[in-house]
């Protein structure tokens, strides 16, 4: 069983248990008073960036000056960022190469019943990533972060090979997180 000592970071999402690494048998009663990764069902913590955090794999990466003031919000965003590009971005690629004609040529066989179900496991990303855009400006918190440039190209890529817009899905807070987003210079250069 897992016993790394790690803060307790909640972090809601559509994650399980089983995503920090561990089976969800192995989280027990108390692990979250212990500081012990895995947390309860529906909060993860990435295992690899808490770590980081604390100073182990990657501390002198983590140490530099980049995205984050401090090496615990250099991991938050690196985990927000990975928890968008496997999730959202791994379920928008699924969808488009299993489901949109053009990659047939491609993508053989295609699994249609496949591709729709990650269009539809994407929906539910969508869904928990516009609750996230309710209580915060940005993907990982109160400032723009890579997490919201993968989440914005993965928007973009949805939009324009699968005609997704999440305010057709009642996404409010998303579709005008992706329209602020759009108007920045650097997406606004992209034809």
């Amino acid at each position: 069983r897992c016993g790394v000592p790690l803060p307790r970071v909640g972090v809601r999402g559509p994650l399980e248990p089983a995503a920090a690494g561990r089976q969800p048998e192995q989280v027990v009663a108390g692990d979250e008073e212990q500081g012990v990764a895995g947390g309860c069902p529906g909060e993860i913590v990435d295992v690899g960036a808490a770590a980081r955090a604390q100073g182990g794999a990657g501390e002198e990466r983590l140490a530099r000056p980049g995205p984050g003031r401090d090496p615990a919000e250099r991991a938050f965003i690196e985990m927000a960022d990975r928890r968008v590009e496997h999730y959202l971005m791994g379920a928008v690629a699924n969808w488009i190469r299993h489901c949109h004609p053009g990659l047939a040529p491609l993508e053989q066989p295609q699994f249609p019943d496949f591709g729709a179900s990650q269009g539809e496991k994407m929906r539910g990303i969508a869904r928990w990533l516009d609750g996230e855009l309710a209580r915060q400006p940005f993907v990982a918190g109160e400032r723009f972060t890579i997490a919201d440039i993968t989440a914005f190209v993965a928007l973009e890529f949805v939009r324009g090979l699968m005609k997704y817009r999440p305010a057709d899905d009642g996404l409010a807070q998303l579709q005008a997180w992706r329209d602020r987003t759009a108007e920045r210079p650097s997406a606004a250069a992209i034809p």
